[in-house]
């Protein structure tokens, strides 16, 4: 069973940044790390992640030019750098595996807990 585990949230000043962690118990599989946000009241989005093909790193049109997906060389930790924050970017924060690495292994969701950014104006 793979478990994801994201650190980092917390409360900031608009303009300001935080920097999301997501460690992933992988085994045998390693797995592209995809971020995700649900503000209240509102359903659950994609923010970030790797394209399939060429994994280039892609992004919600909301966070372009503000945000940064990365994972490490060893892809057990993603990163979500988010800067120049809005109120707006307020929101529960989730990664999710994504495509995996090697074509012998299966495509799995696996979700972390979340953590919470909240940005004041």
């Amino acid at each position: 069973q793979v478990r994801l585990t994201e650190s980092g949230g917390g409360s900031v000043q608009a303009g300001g940044s935080l920097r999301l962690s997501c460690y992933a118990s992988f085994t045998a599989c390693t797995y592209d790390i995809a971020w995700y946000r649900q503000a209240p009241g509102k359903e659950r989005e994609w923010v970030a992640g790797f394209a399939e093909d060429d994994k280039r790193r892609i992004y919600a049109d909301s966070v372009k030019g503000r945000f940064t997906v990365s994972q490490d060389n060893a892809k057990t930790t993603a990163y979500l750098q988010m800067d120049s924050l809005k109120p707006e970017d307020t929101a529960m924060y989730y990664c999710k595996t994504d495509h995996p690495h090697s074509r012998l292994c299966v495509r799995r969701d696996y979700w972390g807990q979340g953590t919470q950014v909240t940005v004041s104006s």
